[in-house]
């Protein structure tokens, strides 16, 4: 088994785990050491799993899978949760970010517009978050944007789970949990 690579190793570890029609599947870094066709199966059995109505929980540093696989996360900090809930439940707690693609200045034009910071700035790509989740909190932006220039582009920017857990493993853990 040592001699195997270390995607063969997931593999035979993978089908251990499965001989037993298992009640509940846990596993740690399932993804770890797979090439790309290898992830694609190793998703596949676990959506599998999980349509059979077989609990699967797992641990990844790869959050672009975790992502794409899983209808519920938990983020892990200093061996506490600090956040669980759906992907879009977490989003929920996020403020407000809007790409505006338009006027050229690197986000100067945002400076006089009240509880909205520059967040990115790139040419004529600027991505801000605002202070308010209230309905059309966005508007006194689209007004700035407009009045600077053209805008090609303006609408929500929604966080991957990347942004998410940098998000939530900066805030200090007495904070965060």
């Amino acid at each position: 088994l040592q001699k195997l690579s270390l995607g063969n190793q997931q593999r035979v570890q993978l089908a251990a785990a499965l001989l037993h029609a298992p009640d509940v599947l846990v596993l740690d870094e399932p993804f770890s050491g797979l090439d790309p066709v290898a992830v694609d199966v190793m998703s596949g059995v676990l959506r599998e799993r999980s349509r059979a109505g077989v609990p699967v929980l797992f641990s990844s540093h790869q959050l672009d899978l975790v992502e794409r696989l899983c209808d519920s996360v938990g983020i892990v900090k200093d061996g506490a949760m600090v956040a669980v809930g759906s992907i879009e439940r977490l989003r929920a707690y996020e403020r407000p970010r809007w790409l505006v693609d338009g006027p050229p200045g690197g986000g100067a034009w945002v400076d006089g517009v009240p509880g909205v910071h520059v967040v990115q700035a790139d040419g004529t790509r600027t991505v801000v978050e605002l202070d308010s989740t209230a309905v059309g909190a966005e508007q006194p932006l689209l007004q700035a944007a407009l009045a600077a220039g053209a805008v090609r582009e303006f609408g929500p920017v929604r966080p991957s789970l990347v942004e998410l857990y940098r998000d939530v493993v900066s805030v200090p853990t007495e904070v965060a949990a």
